[in-house]
């Protein structure tokens, strides 16, 4: 064990001689930095964004200090080095955030830019690593699910380009936890992070940002906010709920402040610990109330949630619920009416579980569309290659080359501008694209809090079924099975087990085990079914699809193992 000095190793267990310990020591002054203890831990594999698990797991003494050792030594963060941390404001995100800048400061890092009162969006933290040159970056949060005492937790860590960590990395991140025996820590009391500003911790500069002023420059450069703002002033009616979490700031300063929306167009609007007791996903199941004015004759002109830590979206028209495929479609088509993507867009990509309605935008613009595993880190090569501009998944993210996340918020914006643009409303600029395009149903089912054992047969069945006969398939109205390989057409990467396809005429059956639960085992099944016919385009999606869904359950064998109807669909 290294008693308590001026410097402890070095990050990555890199050889360090005298001169590089005095050389820490004369620039880090007085700040002292010993090795703790601690781990290994086994559990600590990140799954499709970070690594996520009940907050109970996250207080465990040494639990999180040691997953941030880990990151730092597998991602080779230099010292000196410059990064960006924050999160969503959840139960937990305040200790965290000291906790961090203590293991930051005991492995040498130069500067932590921390969003003020530890928040940051995780769409606002990519793009603070870009803008500001930044190693990488931390981000705090547990995305979509539910927060508080009880909840989840959860931490991931960004590379340079402001994506998430790939999956080379990622495991890196687990194997080293797995053997790691300590961590180091700078003797640091609490670091004020309520009002921003620079502060030198002997060594260690901790800058203090405003968390929206970034990103609001962003939104500028890309949307025309003034056409937007007369359009407000006109009359147009918004209701924005954040759900009690990040976005909250976020939407009150761009939509209320800059647009010049109505007071109170944003609810749910302080990011609180528990998320005020919502369930911060922003879909049809968790967002009810939103629905329900929206439904209203005189309703809003227009209404949107987000997420947790807003990288997630969901649009609602007056009357009608616009699904993720069909909103990165209409942005796809509409892409000349945003000032920021006029005349440039290169391609497009979206996971193999999201609909194809862009595919058909796509082939009609002639651009290209990719076809990518479950994951936003899967979208980063493409983006920095310049091979697509815009990049969505059926989970409610939506984005493009402006950062490597998805972002909840400039999906807004986007559509805001295309209603004001055109002069239409959501329920007529669909018409419109189901008209010129046909119509993708689309839904999801999740079966969540499955026995592992369960779970493991429902797969089992589904594999079976994949790996079988021509006759046997279509004898179930199957045209093609197969099990989804990735390979990355820009490093040549290849991702393996990304889920099972079955494919049936116009339809698609798909199913893949969730990486982002944290209890039990989630199932998800996605059914698909094109639509060309005039008189079929407006129906319910579950009406629509009833017939696909059964072959879906007859599928998996659902039924036979007396697994019910789904928690959650979307």
């Amino acid at each position: 064990m290294c008693s308590t000095t001026r410097w402890c190793g070095a990050p990555g267990g890199a050889k360090i001689g005298r001169r590089d310990i005095d050389a820490a020591q004369k620039r880090r002054k007085f700040l002292e930095i010993r090795f703790v203890e601690a781990g290994p831990f086994t559990d600590q594999r990140p799954g499709t964004s970070g690594l996520r698990k009940k907050t109970r797991v996250f207080e465990q003494a040494h639990y999180l200090e040691t997953f941030v050792q880990a990151v730092l030594e597998a991602a080779a963060v230099p010292r000196g080095a410059t990064l960006v941390l924050g999160g969503d404001g959840r139960y937990l995100n305040d200790r965290a955030v000291q906790t961090i800048v203590r293991v930051a400061a005991g492995n040498g890092v130069g500067r932590l830019i921390v969003g003020r009162d530890g928040l940051l969006s995780t769409p606002a933290a990519s793009h603070l690593i870009r803008s500001r040159g930044a190693h990488g970056g931390i981000i705090l949060s547990a995305s979509h699910n539910p927060g508080g005492p009880d909840g989840d937790f959860g931490i991931k860590y960004n590379g340079q380009n402001g994506g998430p960590a790939p999956e080379a990395l990622t495991e890196r991140i687990f194997e080293t936890a797995s053997k790691l025996k300590g961590y180091r820590l700078a003797d640091l009391g609490p670091v004020p992070v309520g009002e921003p500003g620079r502060r030198d911790l002997g060594g260690l500069v901790v800058e203090v940002v405003d968390p929206v002023a970034d990103y609001l420059a962003l939104m500028e450069r890309l949307f025309d906010l003034d056409r937007i703002a007369a359009m407000f002033a006109s009359g147009f009616r918004m209701r924005f709920d954040a759900m009690g979490a990040v976005t909250g700031p976020y939407a009150k300063t761009v939509l209320e402040g800059r647009l010049g929306a109505a007071p109170g167009t944003v609810v749910n609007g302080d990011p609180l610990p528990d998320f005020g007791g919502h369930h911060p996903d922003p879909n049809p199941a968790h967002a009810k109330e939103l629905l329900a004015e929206m439904a209203d004759a005189d309703g809003p002109d227009f209404g949107a949630a987000s997420d947790g830590d807003g990288d997630r979206n969901m649009i609602v028209g007056r009357g009608l619920y616009v699904s993720p495929g069909d909103s990165l479609a209409v942005l796809l088509a509409n892409a000349d009416l945003a000032p920021g993507y006029r005349g440039r867009v290169a391609g497009v990509a979206r996971s193999l579980v999201t609909s194809r309605a862009v595919d058909r935008v796509a082939d009609a613009m002639r651009l290209p569309c990719y076809q990518t595993p479950t994951g936003w880190k899967f979208f980063g090569n493409l983006l920095d290659a310049g091979l697509i501009t815009f990049c969505g998944e059926e989970s409610f993210g939506t984005g493009s080359d402006h950062v490597r996340e998805k972002d909840g918020l400039w999906a807004v914006l986007f559509w805001l501008n295309v209603v004001a643009a055109t002069g239409k409303s959501v329920s007529e600029l669909l018409a419109d694209h189901w008209a010129r395009f046909g119509r993708d149903y689309f839904t999801r089912h999740d079966y969540e809090g499955l026995d592992p054992e369960v779970a493991a047969e429902v797969v089992g069945r589904v594999v079976e079924r994949c790996a079988g006969g021509e006759k046997e398939l279509a004898a179930l109205g199957v045209d093609r099975a197969y099990e989804f390989e990735y390979v990355d057409p820009v490093d040549g990467s290849v991702s393996r087990n990304q889920g099972y396809c079955f494919e049936a005429g116009e339809a698609r059956v798909l199913f893949r085990l969730s990486g982002t639960g944290t209890e039990g085992a989630t199932l998800r099944c996605y059914v698909e079914r094109y639509e060309r016919r005039p008189d079929r385009l407006h129906l319910d999606a579950q009406t629509a699809l009833a017939d696909d869904i059964a072959l879906a359950r007859d599928l998996a064998g659902l039924d036979a193992l007396r697994i019910g109807a789904p928690t959650t669909i979307t």
